[in-house]
């Protein structure tokens, strides 16, 4: 058996356990760079809950990796920004999560990287062009903006604008999730289009504080309202 094969294998039955956030510890047996393809490869898993716990591992590692090299991490995050671009294939399903959690978990990491993820949906001509067009490819970046926002909210304001005209999206994710960002940057401006969301009913999967739960929109929206009388720490 390959080495990949097998490091994969030993990974995903840590991730599939159900008591994996206690074995996550297990993944400093091994050095970073060698837990990055199996990853990678991990997040398009048919468990949907491996898939996640692989972006929560993926941050882990990140971080690890910044700790020891920061050039390594540059080249780890350039190379999920390839897989963002149009040259990959369209092979990016999962990636933002990935960056989200290496950006929550590595200060350095984040003040390098967030302006670029950030950038992704930005939808205007004064832009730069990194906007995902694909609805459902946007959808794993409101949640790494979700997931950045969670531990460093300053980093992610600069989008606010862009966030707001999320709120009014075809997808339920997006609406869900631009919500919960503008709730954490502490968007007041964003209040009457969150209270116009109160009561959207559209159901939400989705995996906040290592656990996957079933939501609404209106919920969510509820949530950042909340959130936006708490006070915020502004970071970056």
């Amino acid at each position: 058996m390959s080495r990949f094969r097998q490091v994969k294998g030993d990974l995903r039955a840590i991730l599939a356990d159900e008591g994996w956030q206690a074995r996550l510890e297990d993944l400093g047996a091994w050095p970073p760079g060698i837990l990055v393809p199996p990853l990678l490869s991990l997040r398009l898993d048919r468990d949907e809950a491996v898939r996640w716990h692989s972006a929560t591992a993926f941050g882990l590692t990140a971080e690890r990796m910044a700790e020891a090299s920061m050039e390594k991490a540059r080249i780890l995050m350039r190379t999920c920004m390839w897989y963002m671009n149009e040259e990959s294939g369209n092979l990016g399903w999962g990636i933002p999560h990935f960056m989200g959690e290496a950006m929550a978990r590595s200060e350095r990491i984040a003040l390098e990287f967030h302006k670029v993820f950030v950038s992704y949906i930005f939808c205007d001509e004064a832009c730069d062009g990194n906007y995902l067009d694909h609805p459902e490819l946007r959808r794993d970046v409101f949640w790494g903006l979700a997931r950045l926002a969670e531990v460093r909210p300053g980093l992610v304001a600069h989008g606010e604008r862009f966030l707001a005209a999320a709120l009014a999206e075809e997808d339920a994710f997006n609406r869900a999730h631009a919500a919960r960002v503008l709730g954490l940057i502490g968007a007041a401006p964003a209040r009457e289009p969150l209270e116009g969301l109160r009561d959207d009913p559209a159901p939400v999967r989705t995996y906040l504080d290592r656990e996957l739960m079933d939501t609404t929109v209106g919920q969510m929206a509820s949530g950042a309202l909340s959130a936006l009388n708490a006070p915020v720490r502004r970071e970056g």
